[in-house]
């Protein structure tokens, strides 16, 4: 089998793999937090997002990993990460929502330009090195968890704003 295929296959299974986690277990826990509380944990988990700087590290990725490709990605994710930990900050204060929105536009485009880059550069995933692992694993749980705040944003009233 292709190593791309095999790629395509591991982050399918993941996607799926965390939808479920997501409707069984994530979701019902998140959407009975009061107010803004239940997306302290997204955040919490975004805010881990600095690993993304793996991608620029000599010897955790392969010196021939396309800068096109990597250098977004590493700094995208840095500033995704910031942005979660500035929003829990925030939270439960007025700009508090203008922040989640911020937050979830620009992480899941984050996450978005990356596939696109990785598809238009044709990646060879062996090149990936120990990051293999993040954008098998932890990419889709991202992706999912971008959707499961985007679903509270849209249906958790604003007058919430404190537990």
């Amino acid at each position: 089998m292709d190593p791309r295929l095999r790629y395509g296959v591991s982050i399918g299974l993941s996607f799926l793999t965390w939808s479920l986690v997501a409707k069984y277990y994530f979701w019902p826990v998140l959407r009975a937090q009061p107010g803004r509380l239940g997306f302290r944990p997204i955040l919490l988990l975004h805010g881990l997002r600095f690993i993304g700087l793996g991608f620029i590290v000599p010897g955790v990725v392969s010196p021939n990993l396309s800068p096109a490709f990597a250098t977004p990605a590493a700094y995208g994710d840095l500033i995704a990460a910031v942005l979660a930990l500035v929003c829990l900050a925030f939270l439960e204060r007025g700009v508090g929502v203008l922040l989640l929105w911020a937050f979830s536009i620009w992480g899941t485009a984050d996450l978005l330009l990356a596939f696109y880059n990785g598809i238009s550069i044709d990646l060879e995933p062996g090149r990936l090195g120990a990051m293999y692992f993040v954008t098998t694993l932890l990419v889709p749980l991202l992706f999912v968890t971008h959707v499961l705040a985007f679903r509270m944003l849209l249906t958790t009233p604003d007058q919430n704003t404190r537990p």
